[in-house]
């Protein structure tokens, strides 16, 4: 029998019934989600690595918890729903790897888990669309990372599992603005480029409507209506800052980490229907460009 029922009153809109939500890797996004289920009198405990950021985690009303290195077991056993956003390491996912039998243990017993993971899992499609059933072919050793790390969640039997691939993140502390008022932006040309983009409210809100109404199963694509050239969101920043338009730098000759290189090495446009026509979504900020102005006007 799964652990606190999540869902009371039926619907996006139905009330919530509280339970306790441990949070791996309680970062961005996660914080986000927070700041939403407090207030329903959920209680969550966020692990992180450091005990400085465990530190902050506690100013925001989630219990922190310094992990690996403490013991998770009972914060584990009485959990009605996680919820992973920790990055796969070189030996896989850093949850399973500490804690596969003891969640293969309790999976049947859990109500909702939510594992974060990216639109790099689909690779390169040539600017073309892709959706949930676009076959993983990752061009990357991050995106290729991902798709193991989905295989290996997939493979827990009875762990109602929901599968949630996220856009480029964007949102307060995480622009482009900062950049265009220091001067540092640059406006990288390839041609045909374009990326999909979220932020990091509509995330929240996503992954509430899930808690709301679990699909075990589950594969949802986070991404807002517009994918847009990298160009286009630095070019509108520099234009709400009334600020001179960051210079133009061809992809072939530009100066770049090979980090950030990598970034233009996938080009597609993602589709968003399943979190409109399941879950009832209807995005916060359904292009960069509200997103940006919201963020400029806060």
């Amino acid at each position: 029998m799964r652990r606190n029922a999540i869902l009371s009153g039926g619907g996006v809109n139905g009330r919530m019934r509280s339970g306790k939500l441990l949070s791996f890797g309680h970062g961005y996004s996660a914080r986000a989600l927070a700041e939403r289920l407090l207030p329903e009198g959920w209680e969550i405990i966020g692990t992180t690595r450091t005990a400085e950021k465990a530190e902050a985690i506690a100013d925001t009303g989630v219990t922190p918890l310094v992990w690996p290195g403490t013991n998770i077991a009972h914060h584990l056993k009485n959990a009605s729903a996680l919820l992973i956003s920790a990055a796969p390491g070189p030996d896989g996912d850093p949850v399973l790897a500490e804690l596969r039998d003891e969640i293969s243990g309790i999976a049947s017993e859990l109500s909702w888990v939510g594992y974060l993971s990216t639109t790099g899992v689909y690779g390169d499609h040539g600017g073309d669309w892709v959706d949930e059933g676009t076959p993983l072919a990752p061009s990357t050793t991050r995106g290729q990372a991902r798709v193991d790390a989905e295989a290996e969640w997939q493979a827990i039997p009875n762990l109602p599992l929901h599968i949630f691939r996220l856009a480029g993140i964007y949102g307060p502390g995480r622009g482009p603005f900062a950049k265009v008022r220091a001067g540092t932006a640059r406006r990288i040309i390839k041609k045909g480029q374009v990326f999909s983009r979220i932020h990091v409210e509509d995330i929240a809100q996503v992954l509430e409507a899930s808690l709301r109404r679990p699909n075990p199963g589950a594969v949802y694509n986070l991404c807002d209506d517009d994918p847009a050239p990298p160009q286009d969101v630095i070019g509108y920043a520099a234009e709400l800052l009334s600020l001179p338009l960051p210079p133009a730098e061809a992809f072939e000759t530009a100066e770049m980490s090979p980090m950030a290189r990598s970034f233009y090495a996938e080009s597609k446009k993602v589709r968003n229907d399943r979190i409109k026509h399941e879950l009832g979504i209807a995005l916060k900020y359904p292009d960069y460009r509200q997103g940006l102005k919201a963020m400029l006007d806060d």
